[in-house]
């Protein structure tokens, strides 16, 4: 397609995939805020023979070109499970990225929602992934804070140009800083002991990422699905998709912030899956583990000043019970030994009001906020 200096380009080919992948490098060099995605996610993610989601999910990608120099991207993609999920036959749109010209913007969202409407979709919403797990929501507020591994950045003029192309709200999610604190209050600590008597909770103080796989991999993705089912846009995981989220989430799990909380009997009842900040790492390396990236990763890992909460989860028997207070106390114990002054959490959405009282107790500070666009089509 080509109209005067615009071209809209399919995604064909392993080198236009990279192109794809890669785009944002261009976009974003000397930002300050933005941090690269891992590029093997990225490419895990978008290469169709490689992500378990195109069991169910069907998409394209294009690349734009004004004057013949690249110029954005977009992905268009339909999740069915969504669709018999929800009910709706929405697709959606992700991985945007657009120079400061309308007319590419409108040129990408024309083209990706053509395609869709010739699939049968009557709506599109997004900035989303094939699963709730992928990176979704336009940044909307906080463009001058730094960001983190598990989310979307953009400039500001993004959320401008899709209003104009007719996208509302359809949902927001907020993000928190987070302070350690410097101690536990005594009265925490009783009302935890009290707890772990009453109803036999601990933490499992695993070990090795293969004690933690062997032993919870499977129910904690259990869980997730279980916890995560009525939030918005989510689908069922599938077996392939649990063994691959296994190995990006738990692979490089940190057992001084990967925290899992057991009954009496050793059974899974809440986790929360936390990373030590590789943001820096990430900006240093270019989203790449090498040749010297791994040097970053690594300090990034060894000596954190920050962590990225990526899940939360606790079953719905213990959530009355302190399970999560349990071990969010855990967590700000190991903070404190190693040295982390803050805590970034991914982002919950507005409605959440149960995630958002965690932090109530502690210095925070609502520092981000995304969103969920919506269009009939």
């Amino acid at each position: 397609m080509a109209t005067m200096s615009m071209e809209i380009r399919r995604v064909e080919t392993k080198r236009d995939l990279k192109t794809f992948i890669t785009l944002p490098l261009r976009m974003y060099r000397g930002n300050p805020y933005w941090v690269p995605p891992l590029q093997f996610d990225e490419w895990a993610t978008l290469d169709k023979s490689r992500n378990p989601a195109f069991e169910f999910s069907e998409a394209e990608y294009w690349l734009a070109y004004k004057d013949g120099k690249l110029a954005g991207r977009i992905a268009a993609l339909i999740n069915h499970r969504y669709v018999e999920k929800w009910g709706n036959k929405y697709g959606r749109f992700g991985w945007v990225e657009f120079i400061e010209d309308f007319e590419v913007a409108e040129a990408l969202f024309r083209t990706a929602e053509d395609w869709l409407r010739s699939k049968g979709m009557v709506g599109v919403n997004g900035p989303m992934g094939f699963t709730d797990l992928d990176k979704e929501g336009l940044l909307i507020e906080g463009f001058n804070e730094m960001g983190t591994m598990p989310m979307i950045y953009n400039h500001p003029y993004y959320p401008e140009y899709i209003e104009r192309l007719g996208y509302t709200k359809d949902v927001d999610w907020l993000e928190y800083e987070v302070k350690v604190p410097d101690s536990i209050p005594e009265k925490v600590l009783r009302v935890q002991d009290l707890v772990a008597k009453r109803n036999g909770l601990r933490i499992y103080e695993w070990k090795t990422t293969r004690e933690l796989r062997q032993k919870f991999a499977k129910d904690i993705f259990a869980l997730l699905d279980e916890a995560y089912a009525p939030l918005y846009g989510t689908t069922p995981l599938s077996e392939r998709q649990v063994e691959s989220y296994i190995d990006q989430y738990l692979g490089f799990a940190d057992p001084r912030f990967t925290k899992v909380v057991v009954d009496g009997d050793d059974r899974l009842v809440s986790f929360g899956i936390v990373f030590p900040s590789l943001s820096r790492a990430l900006q240093r390396s270019r989203g790449s583990l090498w040749p010297f990236g791994w040097i970053h990763f690594l300090y990034a890992m060894k000596f954190p000043k920050g962590i990225d909460m990526l899940l939360i989860a606790v079953d719905q028997k213990h959530k009355a019970l302190g399970a999560v207070a349990f071990l969010m106390t855990a967590l700000i114990t190991s903070c404190q030994k190693v040295g982390v002054v803050s805590a970034e959490t991914a982002g919950e959405l507005e409605t959440n009001v149960e995630v958002q009282s965690l932090w109530k107790g502690y210095d925070r500070r609502q520092h981000k906020r995304r969103r969920a666009y919506i269009k009939m089509l």
